[in-house]
């Protein structure tokens, strides 16, 4: 019988809604942003000038999502869509400024957040942690 309690991906899951959603409260409340949007601007904050798709990829979200918050974000001028210089048929994504002042204030929240939720770990338990995320990434892949 599986027993969800012990189940590391319902586990893992269950971890993760609970911490995206307690940082995802603070600023859907600040900024009427949902948690896929935030993501959105996130990844172009750290990476400028992708496509949805690339969006898509560095976030492993569904597409479909990715497309939905690039409209919303699009419609709120959170970001900006411009036709990609070298492949007229691409376009790119990019924050405006808009989304750069909610992207420098959000981001901060996020680093408290975490550093308040890693607080009870010691360095190496941290270290550990990170490796062990990987591994799990790696082994999670197709």
């Amino acid at each position: 019988m599986l027993e969800l309690e012990h189940f590391l991906p319902y586990r893992l899951s269950v971890v993760s809604n609970h911490i995206s959603q307690t940082i995802a409260n603070a600023y859907a409340e600040r900024f009427g942003i949902s948690i896929t949007e935030w993501r959105v601007l996130a990844v172009l904050g750290r990476y400028p000038e992708l496509s949805a798709n690339g969006v898509a990829e560095r976030t492993a979200m569904d597409k479909v999502a990715v497309s939905r918050a690039v409209a919303r974000l699009l419609k709120t001028g959170m970001i900006e869509r411009e036709t990609h210089d070298s492949d007229r048929r691409r376009s790119v994504l990019r924050l405006s400024t808009a989304g750069y002042r909610i992207y420098d204030q959000v981001a901060p929240m996020a680093l408290d957040y975490e550093r308040r939720l890693l607080a009870g770990f010691s360095d190496a338990e941290r270290a550990t942690l990170a490796r062990l995320i990987d591994r799990l990434d790696e082994a999670s892949r197709p």
